[in-house]
């Protein structure tokens, strides 16, 4: 589909889907703020830095894309889609040529600095493990699903039907009657497809950037699917979030090993972290990232895992260590976290200190450290649980 030939077709659309963005005259004085659209059509405010930076930005992009371009000219057309390559943990796997190899480093290099825009459907779709999930059920299951579920009402499509609207509100597409009907047949039809997981809040945001970026219902439907089993906690959607605790007291643990300073500081405060991190892990920071930078973390993370997300929340509070140091009241640290966020318009920043100074994390580190805390987790869970009933009860009998 991407052959050598279309290399030139392809990097004149990749450069009409990167638009240099231009403040109005108005705004060309330091300090002004300025409204303007981003790649995926959502409305951002910045300052005139802001817009330069994210120009910047995009020029990288226009080099990264004749990066890949030159490489398919080199080792031929979906060089980087063959099976070896897509191996997650493929260097560990002693039995690989070594061209096989060399095209495993190469690829996990480039998806660091970003896949293009125009090869992001195609690239997610192979290196996720959708394309694989997909092939195991018939050509028309999506759309056989679809049609058999239309109409019905369930718990999980009252609610789907109430965040539909609050969903990216104000976008051009997805804020619209099409947009909506889209993502509701991909929420509805998975909440069929897994009824353990059904629809959680959280997961609207998630499938509706997926939509954007994989054009059709049906590629946001696998790349989901391959999220939820795959890649993700099982229970981290689940009614009672379990995997989110877990996940949250993880998240803890990490910062107390790689950030020892700003988590013995945030614990003297009584700051728990899971009052920022919950919707990081919960929307995949598709709300608290600029969409292009939320988009560059989601590169790395369909090749690398869920590994990647504690890698970008660690690095969200490093960056940002000598000023955390200095605050002295839990609101101060939640509008310092949540301003980094959304002004982080810069990937290549936050990617810069998630993977460099960080430090490395192996998914099987993640994994004993999820098993550590389970237990506990369900534990206090249970105990919630009871005392939850017993106010039940108790208000019964008065």
């Amino acid at each position: 589909m991407f052959g050598i030939q279309n290399r030139r077709d392809l990097t004149m659309e990749l450069q009409s889907q990167i638009p240099i963005l231009r403040p109005s005259i108005h705004a060309r004085r330091a300090n002004i703020v300025v409204k303007f659209q981003d790649m995926y059509g959502f409305t951002v405010e910045g300052n005139v830095d802001d817009v330069n930076i994210l120009n910047e930005v995009r020029e990288r992009v226009r080099n990264q894309g004749r990066v890949w371009w030159a490489l398919e000219a080199s080792k031929g057309a979906n060089w980087y889609l063959q099976p070896e390559i897509l191996l997650i943990g493929a260097l560990k796997k002693t039995s690989l040529k070594i061209s096989a190899l060399a095209n495993a480093i190469t690829l996990k290099r480039l998806v660091r600095k970003g896949i293009p825009p125009v090869l992001r459907p195609k690239v997610w779709f192979s290196v996720s493990g959708a394309a694989k999930k997909k092939s195991t059920v018939p050509e028309s299951y999506y759309s056989d699903l679809t049609k058999a579920v239309d109409g019905m009402v369930t718990p999980a499509t009252l609610q789907i039907d109430h965040d539909l609207p609050r969903t990216f509100p104000g976008h051009p597409w997805l804020d619209t009657p099409e947009g909506h009907a889209a993502l509701r047949r991909v929420l509805v039809g998975y909440s069929f497809r897994d009824s353990d997981v059904g629809y959680c809040q959280g997961l609207n945001y998630v499938a509706a950037l997926l939509l954007l970026v994989m054009k059709t219902e049906e590629d946001a439907f696998w790349m989901l699917a391959v999220l939820l089993e795959n890649m993700l906690v099982r229970d981290c959607y689940t009614t009672n979030l379990s995997g989110c605790h877990v996940e949250q007291r993880v998240f803890k643990d990490l910062l107390a090993q790689k950030c020892p300073r700003i988590a013995s500081h945030l614990e003297d405060m009584g700051f728990d972290v899971a009052l920022v991190a919950t919707e990081w892990f919960l929307c995949l920071f598709s709300k608290s990232l600029p969409s292009e930078t939320t988009l560059r973390v989601w590169d790395v993370l369909f090749y690398e895992g869920a590994k990647v997300l504690f890698h970008a929340a660690l690095a969200i509070f490093k960056m940002k260590e000598n000023e955390l140091l200095m605050t002295h009241q839990v609101g101060d640290v939640i509008n310092i976290i949540h301003t980094t966020s959304h002004q982080l318009f810069d990937p290549d920043e936050l990617l810069t200190v998630a993977f460099e100074k960080i430090g490395s994390m192996t998914t099987n580190t993640i994994s004993k450290q999820r098993k550590k805390q389970e237990p506990a987790v369900m534990a206090e869970l249970d105990q919630r649980l009871r005392r939850l009933n017993s106010l039940k009860e108790t208000g019964k009998n008065t």
